[in-house]
């Protein structure tokens, strides 16, 4: 491709999974509610993608607080993927969320593979929906509570039952949590994943010295912030060099300099989480500084940029 001038805008454009978006910045599931809560801060038809609140069958009340707790360079939290159910999605947010310009993926869960692909089933019958990300980091419940994505069989077990269920594209969010992600990244895609996301949350915990108790109600949480970047960013690079399905970075991610990183590794596009929280119009200055980025290094368009790392 031939470098852009001076003047010329670079393309921000990606395609993931079949899905065109007019840029690799997406925001990540259960730290941007169902979008119109960000409305009046970001232009939400700006954004290259939105992944909404993970949704379930059956509403969901979660887990008691305290639910959430500060870290250093980073939080912890034990939600317990609170929602209001698949149906309540459909009548109350999806009439907002089909008038925008930019691409809505659904983050659906469920305790066992049957609870998914009736979720995915319910949502294929909505017109202009870009897909579903099916979040394998919950207990099987037929398995004595092991996550779905710490058994290759398991994980692929959920996308095949997904697959089944409907026409959407299906992308899958790998867990941290096992000793090969990679291992489960090729499972998946075998099951027929058109795009993968990593990664989810870190389990961790936190303690009050004084009170000598947890400071979660669930006493272990998810971290995430950037104190899981460098994690994120080496299963990133790990799992891209071996599929042949676009990979979505996740984790840690608070700047452009941040989102670069995943996209020089390998990844398609990327995922912005808890910085939603410190810095709400973050995902606009990321799109921004993605822009610049490509514009001074005489880059035309994206496809110069991923998967650019030199030196591996």
């Amino acid at each position: 491709m031939d470098s852009v001038t001076q003047t010329a805008q670079p393309d921000l454009q990606v395609t993931l999974a079949g899905v065109r978006m007019k840029n690799p910045v997406m925001t990540a599931s259960g730290t941007f509610g169902y979008a119109r809560e960000y409305a009046r801060l970001v232009d939400l038809n700006r954004l290259g993608g939105i992944i909404v609140k993970g949704l379930s069958l059956e509403p969901s009340r979660g887990n008691p607080p305290p639910r959430i707790v500060e870290t250093p360079c980073g939080m912890l939290n034990a939600i317990g993927l609170e929602n209001v159910g698949v149906e309540r999605f459909i009548n109350e947010k999806w009439p907002f969320l089909k008038n925008l310009a930019t691409p809505v993926w659904v983050n659906i869960y469920g305790k066992v593979s049957e609870e998914y692909a009736r979720v995915a089933e319910r949502l294929n019958a909505l017109p202009g929906l870009a897909g579903v990300e099916v979040n394998i980091s919950c207990p099987n419940v037929k398995q004595g509570g092991v996550a779905f994505g710490a058994d290759p069989a398991a994980a692929a077990g959920v996308v095949r039952a997904v697959k089944s269920s409907t026409d959407l594209p299906v992308m899958v969010k790998l867990s941290p949590n096992v000793s090969d992600i990679v291992e489960i990244a090729l499972a998946v895609e075998a099951a027929g994943a058109d795009a993968l996301s990593l990664i989810n949350t870190i389990t961790g915990m936190a303690i009050d010295i004084e009170s000598r108790r947890p400071k979660l109600a669930n006493i272990t949480g998810g971290l995430s912030g950037p104190a899981i970047g460098p994690v994120a960013l080496r299963m990133v690079w790990q799992v891209a060099r071996q599929v042949q399905v676009p990979v979505v970075g996740i984790g840690g991610i608070a700047s452009a300099k941040d989102a670069l990183a995943f996209l020089i590794a390998g990844a398609t596009a990327i995922q912005v989480g808890t910085a939603n929280f410190v810095n709400p119009r973050v995902t606009m200055e990321i799109v921004a500084g993605i822009a610049a980025y490509l514009k001074t290094h005489a880059m035309a368009g994206m496809d110069e940029l991923v998967g650019s790392l030199r030196g591996d």
